[in-house]
């Protein structure tokens, strides 16, 4: 099982801003339920198209994975990071 500390020190060179470590943060800490850009934008206090360029940059670097139901049920889960 990875560490928190293990999962940052795997993401180390990729460039996050504060939103993506703050939510990032809070999906280690053990967040309840689904993560949607809705919740994103609530948790980083912007807006739900900020919050959707945060996410989408997250799944090209591989820290994040869209889930299989799409649409308005699209939701994201942290990768399995090696």
């Amino acid at each position: 099982m990875l560490t928190v500390g293990d999962f940052w020190e795997s993401i180390s060179d990729f460039p996050l801003n504060a939103r993506q470590r703050l939510v990032l943060n809070r999906l280690l800490e053990g967040f309840e339920g689904k993560l949607t850009t809705s919740k994103w934008a609530k948790l980083a206090k912007c807006s739900q198209d900020t919050a959707l360029r945060d996410i989408e940059d997250l799944v090209r670097k591989g820290v994040l994975v869209k889930d299989a139901a799409g649409g308005r049920s699209t939701n994201y889960s942290l990768a399995e990071i090696a």
